[in-house]
This record gives C-alpha cells, sequence and structure tokens, in this order.
C-alpha cells in the first residue's frame, strides 16, 4: 500500500530482529500476506479481531456504509456537538482536543485505536445493488468476519450458506455474545453484559461489597476478538488440507468462560461458588497499596479504605492517585521485605512469623505494608522493593503507560499521522518476530478513503457504474444528511 504524501509514518518496528540467516526457506515479509479480510465488525470485538489480521499482514477491507451510522463504533453520534463531546467520558468520548471537527468519524480515538492498516469502502447492504457488490467482494476473499446482531447478515442474503455457495474457501466466523444456537442466541449484549453472564463480575468486586461496586470492564470484548482472529487463523491452516473454508460460530460469553476456567471447574466438582479476592491471593500475602504522590502523601481515600475500612485517609486530599502492588508469597519474601523497609516496628510481631499467621492476619499485615508505601514515592518505593527481589510494581495510569521506559525500548507505541487526526501515538503490536516485521503500511482510515481502489481496481467496476453508485448513496466519504 502506497503511503500518502506526508503521512510521516513510523514502521514501530527498529527493534525487530532480522530474519535469521539460518532459516531454511524463505517466508513472507508478513504471515498473512495474501489474505484478503472482510471487516463487518462493529464497537470492539469485531474490528479489533480484523487490527490482529492485519498487522499481520492480511489485507483488510472495513465494509461500511453512509446511510447507516454504528453507534459507539465510529463515534457517539455522527455529528456530536462540542458541548456532547466535551461531557462524555473519554473513553467513548475523548475526540482530539476535546473538538469533534469537520468530520468526526474519522477522529473517534476508539475506533482509530483499531483502523490502521486497513481499506475502508462504503456500500449500502439495505440495496440489492449494495448486496449484489458485497457478495461479489465476498467471492474475491479468504475471511469474513463479523459481530453483527445475530441474524443480521442472514437476513440479508449473506449468510455462510449463501457465500459459500460462490466461494467454497470462504472462512466466515461469526461472534456474537451467546453463540448462533441455543435458547439464547437471539440476545444482545455488550462487554458490560457479557461479563456478568460469563461470572467475571462475581470475581472482581470488592471483598466488602457486591458486584454494583464493580467499574467498567469489557475483557470479553478483548477475548472475543483475540478468539475470532485465532479462529480465522485455525481455518485458514485447516483449508490448506482439506481445500474449503468453514463456518466459526463464536459466542463470545463462552470464549471467555475459558478463561475463568479454574473457578468454573471449582464450582463443578467441588461445589464452591466463586468468591472475590479483591486485591488480595489464596495463597500469599498480597494487595494493591497507597504511595506517596508528587506533591505529598497518598490520596485520602485508598482502595484498601474502599474495601475494608482500613488504612484511613493520610494528611492530604490530593487527586493524584499512586499505587504499587506487592506479593508475598513465603517466608523468604516477608524477610526480603523487612530488609527492603529498614524493619519497621512490626516486622518481628508473632502475627506474622509464618506464611499462615500472616494470611490470618492480612488486615494487620497490609496497615505495616501501607505504613511503609505511603511514605514514599511509588518509584522509589518499587525500587527498594525490586532490589530484594521482590514481586512489586507500580499501578499506571495511561499517562504514566505512555511515558513507560519498558514499553518505550521495546517500541510498543506507534507514531501515526492521520489526515483529519493529526499526529498521535497508538497501542501497537505486543508481539515481535524473528522473521517479519509488521508495521504501519496505512493510517487509520478515513470513511471511504478506498472506494475507488477497490470499486474499479479490485472489483472492476466501470467509471459508469461507479458514478451510478454514488448516486444510489452506496460510495461517498460523509455521512448522509439525515444521519445525524
Amino acid at each position: 500500500m502506497a503511503r500518502r504524501p506526508g503521512d510521516g509514518l513510523s514502521d514501530g518496528a527498529d527493534d525487530r530482529a532480522a530474519p535469521s540467516p539460518a532459516t531454511p526457506y524463505a517466508l513472507p515479509p508478513t504471515p498473512l500476506q495474501g489474505v484478503r479480510v472482510l471487516d463487518l465488525g462493529v464497537v470492539l470485538a469485531g474490528p479489533q479481531a480484523a487490527l490482529l489480521l492485519a498487522d499481520l499482514g492480511a489485507e483488510v477491507i472495513r465494509v461500511e456504509s453512509t446511510q447507516y451510522f454504528p453507534p459507539q463504533t465510529r463515534g457517539i453520534f455522527a455529528h456530536p456537538s462540542p458541548e456532547v463531546v466535551r461531557n462524555t467520558i473519554p473513553v467513548s468520548g475523548g475526540y482530539p482536543n476535546r473538538e469533534p471537527g469537520e468530520r468526526p468519524w474519522n477522529r473517534f480515538p476508539w475506533f482509530n485505536t483499531h483502523a490502521r492498516n486497513k481499506l475502508s469502502m462504503t456500500v449500502d447492504l439495505q440495496q440489492p445493488a449494495g448486496v449484489a457488490v458485497f457478495r461479489r467482494l465476498a467471492a474475491l476473499s479468504d475471511v469474513l468476519l463479523s459481530n453483527q446482531s445475530p441474524g443480521t447478515l442472514e437476513r440479508l442474503g449473506l449468510g455462510y450458506a449463501a457465500l459459500s455457495r460462490e466461494n467454497p474457501g470462504l472462512v466466515y466466523v461469526e461472534a456474537s455474545s451467546f453463540g448462533a444456537s441455543g435458547p439464547s442466541h437471539d440476545y444482545r449484549a455488550l462487554g458490560l453484559q457479557m461479563e456478568a453472564f460469563a461470572g467475571h463480575d462475581l470475581l472482581r468486586h470488592y471483598r466488602d461489597r457486591d458486584v454494583s461496586s464493580n467499574t467498567w470492564a469489557v475483557t470479553a470484548d478483548a477475548a472475543g476478538a483475540l478468539g475470532m482472529a485465532l479462529a480465522a487463523q485455525m481455518a485458514l491452516y485447516a483449508r490448506r488440507r482439506s481445500g474449503h473454508g468453514q463456518y466459526v460460530d463464536l459466542s463470545m460469553i463462552e470464549n471467555f468462560i475459558g478463561l475463568i476456567g479454574p473457578h468454573v471447574l471449582d464450582f463443578m466438582h467441588n461445589g464452591r461458588v466463586p468468591r472475590s479476592l479483591g486485591n488480595r491471593h489464596y495463597s500469599a500475602v498480597q494487595g494493591c497499596y497507597p504511595c506517596q504522590d508528587a506533591g505529598g502523601p497518598s490520596r485520602a481515600a485508598d482502595r484498601h479504605g474502599r474495601e475494608r475500612g482500613h488504612l484511613q485517609q493520610a494528611a492530604s486530599q490530593t487527586t493524584n492517585d499512586r499505587w504499587l502492588v506487592l506479593t508475598l508469597p513465603d517466608d523468604a519474601a516477608w524477610q526480603a521485605f523487612c530488609r527492603a523497609t529498614g524493619n519497621p516496628p512490626g516486622c518481628d510481631d508473632a502475627r506474622f512469623a509464618t506464611v499462615t499467621s500472616r494470611l490470618e492476619n492480612h488486615d494487620a499485615v497490609d496497615e505495616l505494608i501501607a505504613g511503609w508505601t505511603q511514605t514514599l514515592p511509588r518509584e522509589e518505593a518499587v525500587v527498594r522493593l525490586r532490589a530484594e527481589g521482590l514481586m512489586a510494581g507500580p499501578v499506571l495510569d495511561d499517562a504514566d503507560a505512555m511515558a513507560d521506559p519498558h514499553l518505550a525500548a521495546r517500541g510498543f507505541f506507534w507514531e501515526i499521522d492521520q489526515a483529519d487526526t493529526g499526529r498521535h501515538r497508538y497501542p501497537g503490536m505486543p508481539y515481535r518476530f524473528a522473521n517479519a516485521k509488521p508495521g504501519v503500511r496505512q493510517p487509520p482510515i478515513l470513511l471511504g478513503e478506498h472506494n475507488a481502489q477497490i470499486y474499479k481496481e479490485l472489483l472492476g467496476v466501470s467509471d459508469a457504474a461507479y458514478e451510478q453508485l454514488i448516486a444510489e448513496g452506496h460510495i461517498g466519504t460523509e455521512y448522509a444528511a439525515h444521519i445525524r
């Protein structure tokens, strides 16, 4: 893919290892080069799954419509007012500089985070002509990814049975909350609901509260994206042997239950209902402890205070939380902690003499640990603990992560310049290859940016037919006037 003038793209690959000269056969520059993927994903799971394949070199075509605005996909609304943008929480409304801009759909961070290395084309699948265009596109593709509402594509005549007749090699991955069969198959859910149905909410609330104390979590969505991407690759491997594609029905709730398998098995075999441990561990002293921030002692309402009523407020009421996590699994770790902290009063307390007694008196141990951590800046406390070989680390917010030296050294954040958004750093790939160098080939896509390329070059649409499709509302780079 040719870069646009002025893009200034960084390939994010400065630290990647070069191919080994001992490799006995030549590998493509990226693992999925030559694979074409259709991205029909919405919100998070589907688009993120497509990004995982795009970063691995697949040609991913994001299929969109100018006649319909998918909520929480390209924004909160197509045309949010500046007031709405300023008053929307950052996770779903953090447009750059809190400004919607002329084309807000191209500036939505949630979308742009998973929109690189793709192509964008528009077509109205509510019209027969649009369905015909999509069927032609599917006949030339290897993978289709969708997490649309159950039955959406089937009702349009774009289900697996219809498309596989024209393309027997198509890998069709359809993800939904509950899967395509069973008594709940037509129910809809977002990440928050999937977390609850899978049982994760029972495992992550504060110990003295119920699930209503939980904050946002969309782990099931992120896990669903990984499941979709892995399923697509497994089906492509299977196609090498069989020559045939396949339909993959992925329930994101069932996919996530596998990630909390030990708790499920404990209930199935032992009858124990899972309970939340908060920040604690079954067999080790463990917690999240307040530290001094750059302006003074740590915040008053700390996490332990919220959880147990302990570790009452420190002297000042700052808003700059600083925390560290620490695990002390055995006697050696306890002794190392005492050395790191200068053997404060209490280290020789008989209640803390053994692993068992420390667990039985965990609240008192927490008081001792926090009494030390909140007197030091987070970074200094972590350095002292790690110097004794302890499992300790800082709790990072987004700004901390962006400045983290480890992530910087690995080139995790990729700087990308996009026409409507400007230059920003985006999370990159979490893995490295010894014999391939994935990077940024395309900035976050603008709506309909590659219409001419896909319609004329790939599908062979004539200039006259292209103009007709524009007139019918299929092709465009802005949402239709009726969409607000």
